[in-house]
């Protein structure tokens, strides 16, 4: 197996540490990127201890165009080359559309969407002007399938799904792959408070280092397209995407899938909140963003 040099926005925490001490633990060389900067140092760190791989941590701030062509040029610095950018970087939060300020929807489409743009175009150029590269864009379950209390998150993990069915056409010509990954509920702090209905439990919660590792076969097999995670939501998912729309939403509602992001346990969401939805650069930086 060859070895390779992979970029990880939002590695810090998460299914970006999961992913990064996968590949880690299969012997690629990894950066771990992350707003938090220390964090991603300390993940880092704790990685390459245990795994004995390359693995460094560097400050990112995925909005800034100038910031991220940065992050790739260390990382590629650091590791010897750079053969895949996974964009994970992404905040969801949870409630009523109305209630949802405007501040906190910008912040999403900044992070969940512009980012991943911005990540797409940098690398792209990169692997394109040497004829090979991969780009694996994380995007969501419900970038294929929303649901009530997520309208603003849901709409930019659609984004995310649609510029990586282009992408996966568009840049097959240059030999760079693309490769987009929907998770269903992933047992992180991102669903933190959020209700998990028998049908989620049964089929559609998941554990990060299982999201980590589909991304790693991907980049190893140089697998392109779209893979819901795990497969087996894709064998409820993909029949009720065949639906016509009202039924589809009478089904959503009998599995109870219609309150699940809007009647959320504060007590347990709030830290969570705290750290994503502060729209001060200062804090943010410091409490990472996913």
């Amino acid at each position: 197996m060859t070895k390779k040099a992979i970029a990880i926005t939002g590695g810090a925490q998460g299914i970006g540490a999961a992913t990064a001490r996968a590949f880690a633990t299969r012997g690629h060389a990894v950066a771990i990127g992350d707003i938090d900067g220390e964090l991603a140092l300390k993940t880092a760190a704790e990685i390459a201890g245990d795994t004995g791989s390359t693995v460094v941590g560097l400050d990112v701030d995925v909005t800034d165009s100038k910031a991220f062509a940065r992050f790739l040029d260390k990382a590629e610095k650091a590791l010897g080359g750079l053969d895949a950018l996974v964009n994970n970087a992404g905040i969801m939060p949870t409630g009523r559309f109305l209630d949802e300020s405007d501040g906190v929807s910008d912040r999403q489409i900044d992070i969940n969407v512009r980012a991943v743009v911005i990540g797409s175009k940098l690398a792209g150029n990169r692997f394109k002007d040497r004829g090979q590269g991969q780009i694996v864009n994380v995007a969501s379950i419900v970038g294929l399938a929303a649901a009530p209390g997520i309208a603003v998150y849901a709409a930019t993990k659609f984004a995310v799904v649609g510029l990586g069915q282009v992408l996966h056409q568009e840049l097959e010509e240059y030999g760079v792959t693309v490769t987009t990954i929907c998770p269903a509920y992933v047992n992180t702090q991102l669903i933190a408070g959020v209700e998990q209905p028998w049908i989620v439990r049964r089929i559609g919660l998941v554990e990060p280092e299982v999201v980590a590792k589909a991304i790693v076969d991907c980049v190893e097999k140089e697998r392109g397209g779209q893979h819901i995670v795990p497969r087996r939501a894709a064998s409820i998912l993909q029949p009720v995407r065949m639906l016509p729309q009202g039924i589809a939403i009478r089904v959503g509602r009998a599995l109870g899938l219609d309150h699940v992001a809007i009647d959320t346990d504060e007590s347990k969401r709030g830290a969570y909140r705290d750290r994503t939805e502060s729209l001060d650069v200062a804090s943010v930086k410091k409490r990472g963003n996913r």
